[in-house]
């Protein structure tokens, strides 16, 4: 089949070859914005007097009824078109004959993509803003419930020191604060008009790019012609910042499923987001976490195949860039699912305190307050270090804990201890003690969850 830009080429493609260099079966999914940038396009054109305005208003109305088509069903999508582009422009010229074929004045599929991909992006980091949005409210809930449960800190997957449910939960909390944040910045760049670029020139018509940027919401408009149409730069923010939000959800996956293994059994996960075993009936798979840690390097590999693709091509539109639509549309997609798929599942799970506790108890986390305590009563640190690990031995030997030892076994040690040092050891007070701005404190833990909601707000 001939196509609409035969020219020096008589159009006839081998079918295998149009299979190969077709893009509609992935672009398809930018119609409204492809519509809407055409939209500005005919404005920009009647407003300037390249065509006439009432040409102009028929353009519209013509795309703004393959809009209403689209959306109503009673157009469907040609997959023989090479592109959305040339689809659009297909049905446009078939209903409203050659005044469709004006539309392309002064334009070229190199900026009008460009712009497409542009819209589509920025409406879609609006979407996984909203899910990260809801994400950080279920998390500062849970929070805000567990903020005084006790539970053992990691450094080195070792039991370190103590801190609270709540606290480790509001750790999150700060690094999505941080993917908001990531996400708004990009859109800033992205909102960034490239029409009027045209193929890499610009054009010789008298045309009005900010008044087509405009239109579309967007601020600014790409200073230079050739950076207009090969940018992509703004594919590769969005995937940078959804590969940086999706390492946060694969960390928070991980402890997810070791917390709710036998082996912690720190928290129960909701019956609708776990599955069986086929074979061993005793089995509550937390396969939505390992999911998610899993999609992670999905969303990784569309990052580097984007690189890849890039680093390499002259100025300007190289048809590898093609390439950039799948790779990001993918990304966008996992993150979006991977997102509303987590909040569900961080909603509906029970912690088990008791079980938090004792495994705070059974790691000496405590043994840096004992230390602590001597320091504060007149020994020097290194001194009280020796002691604190001499006393967690003793347990370790005997099958105690530091709060079970009777005083008399802490005097063999040093003259210094007293009775007090129980009240020093006790885990609730290790955590009430540690008074430092964005510490475990029931008081710190409220006022980090304050400063998440002060953000969504």
């Amino acid at each position: 089949m001939a196509k609409m830009w035969a020219g020096v080429t008589d159009g006839n493609t081998a079918q295998l070859a149009d299979d190969f260099n077709s893009s509609i079966r992935f672009d398809s999914r930018m119609y409204r914005q492809d519509i809407t940038g055409s939209m500005a396009h005919a404005a920009m054109l009647g407003a300037k007097g390249i065509i006439e305005q009432s040409e102009a208003e028929t353009l519209i109305d013509g795309l703004q009824s393959i809009l209403d088509d689209l959306v109503s069903g009673a157009l469907a999508f040609d997959m023989t078109c090479e592109d959305i582009h040339m689809f659009v422009e297909q049905v446009l010229t078939e209903r409203l004959g050659d005044v469709g074929k004006k539309l392309h004045t002064a334009r070229s599929r190199n900026d009008q993509v460009a712009l497409d991909l542009r819209l589509y992006l920025a409406e879609e980091i609006d979407q996984i803003t909203g899910y990260i949005r809801e994400l950080l409210v279920a998390v500062t809930d849970k929070a805000e419930q567990y903020k005084a449960t006790i539970m053992p800190g990691y450094t080195h997957l070792q039991r370190a020191q103590p801190i609270t449910f709540g606290h480790h939960l509001m750790a999150y909390g700060m690094m999505l604060t941080r993917d908001l944040d990531r996400l708004a910045d990009c859109k800033k760049r992205t909102l960034v008009s490239p029409i009027g670029c045209c193929a890499l020139a610009g054009t010789t018509y008298d045309t009005d790019r900010h008044f087509e940027a405009e239109k579309l919401g967007m601020s600014e408009i790409l200073r230079n012609s050739l950076d207009g149409v090969s940018d992509r730069d703004f594919c590769l923010e969005l995937l940078s910042a959804l590969a940086t939000l999706m390492m946060h959800l694969s960390r928070f996956s991980e402890e997810i499923i070791l917390w709710s293994s036998w082996e912690f059994k720190f928290i129960q996960l909701s019956d609708a987001y776990t599955t069986g075993s086929s074979i061993m009936p005793q089995k509550k798979n937390p396969d939505m976490a390992e999911l998610v840690r899993g999609k992670t390097g999905r969303v990784y590999g569309d990052l580097m195949a984007l690189l890849t693709t890039l680093k390499g091509l002259p100025l300007a539109y190289n048809k590898d860039m093609q390439e950039d639509k799948e790779a990001v549309f993918d990304a966008v997609d996992t993150v979006k699912m991977c997102l509303q798929v987590f909040t569900g599942m961080i909603a509906t799970l029970t912690a088990l305190p008791e079980n938090m506790k004792k495994a705070a108890q059974k790691g000496f986390i405590n043994a840096t307050d004992l230390a602590d305590w001597l320091v504060k009563n007149g020994l020097p640190f290194r001194s009280a270090y020796k002691i604190a690990g001499q006393l967690v031995a003793r347990c370790l030997s005997e099958g105690t804990v530091l709060e079970d030892l009777p005083l008399e076994v802490y005097k063999e040690y040093s003259d210094l201890f007293t009775e007090e040092v129980y009240s020093a050891i006790d885990l609730t007070a290790c955590v009430a003690t540690r008074i430092s701005e964005g510490g475990p404190t029931v008081a710190s833990v409220e006022a980090q969850i304050a400063y998440v909601k002060d953000c969504l707000a």
